[in-house]
């Protein structure tokens, strides 16, 4: 385990900055950020900016420093990296865009929602993990198209989130229902929006509930990612949870895990089961045992 820092080239406020990262886990760096007083301000989704004033302090600290490639090498490998395709600036279009087509008049909506994924506590339920949800519904959907219920459904499912497993499903089905009605949707699509909202809390639709399959599918793609993306998205999570200790976490997340595995079927659409139950199922062993050791 190591904290890297490159060199101070990057320019910005009239000095230039280093990166600061960890290639194991975003614990350490945030661990070794906070001893060193560096602001969790300079936090960007996978490195600390730092000012080049304090490049020798924080090596002085215990930081190894190196050059940018070997950075970059080293935060890739981690599987930490957070692609640029997944950074906040980047999803603005694709999820204002895929609104419009939506529910077209109602941007105040959609801007209320992108701001509540993007609280600050938050480090795996973000925007970035909304529009991962809405590009799998495409990928999974008859045609690319699954009903605009089911679409509604992803952009509440996690809005709101305090990490309370079954009173945030909640919260959010019924934020769905007094946002939905209020802009005009019929009861019975609002009704069943929030109806799927809640199928998130366990993804465990019945074999004739398309919808709520295609939805909870959409929800799960994270978990058939390449090894490198799962342990990102597992990384998230624990932080996410900082605030729970390392037993207590270790042991809440393996009965998620285990809850996961057991789930019979674990996708319930065959374009997902084809896209991402073998990874899955791999992906979600590999992260047991290494709970277990």
């Amino acid at each position: 385990m190591a904290i890297l820092i490159d060199t101070p080239v990057w320019p910005a406020h009239g000095t230039v900055f280093a990166h600061l990262v960890s290639d194991t886990s975003l614990a350490e760096l945030h661990a070794f950020a906070a001893a060193a007083d560096v602001p969790e301000r300079a936090f960007d989704e996978d490195h600390y900016d730092v000012p080049e004033r304090r490049h020798a302090e924080l090596v002085a600290l215990g930081a190894r420093s190196v050059d940018g490639r070997t950075l970059a090498r080293a935060l890739i490998a981690s599987g930490l990296r957070v692609p640029a395709r997944e950074r906040a600036k980047a999803l603005a279009g694709p999820l204002a865009g895929r609104w419009e087509r939506l529910l077209p008049g109602h941007a105040e909506l959609r801007r209320e929602l992108v701001e509540r994924w993007s609280e600050p506590h938050r480090r795996y339920h973000t925007p970035a993990h909304l529009l991962a949800v809405l590009t799998a519904l495409e990928k999974i959907a008859d045609g690319g198209t699954a009903p605009r219920a089911v679409v509604l459904a992803a952009w509440f499912h996690d809005a709101v989130y305090a990490g309370a497993a079954g009173r945030d499903e909640e919260d959010s089905a019924q934020l769905a229902e007094a946002r939905l009605e209020a802009a005009g949707l019929g009861w019975g699509e609002v009704a069943e929006v929030a109806r799927l909202v809640r199928l998130t809390a366990g993804h465990s639709p019945a074999p004739d509930d398309g919808a709520g399959q295609l939805l909870c599918d959409a929800d799960l793609a994270v978990l058939g990612r390449d090894p490198a993306g799962y342990r990102r998205y597992a990384a998230q999570v624990r932080e996410e949870y900082a605030h729970v200790p390392d037993e207590l976490f270790r042991a809440g997340r393996a009965r998620v895990l285990e809850h996961l595995l057991a789930l019979d079927p674990l996708f319930h659409t065959a374009p997902a089961r084809g896209l991402w139950l073998e990874r899955a199922h791999a992906n979600l062993r590999a992260e047991l045992a290494e709970l277990r050791a």
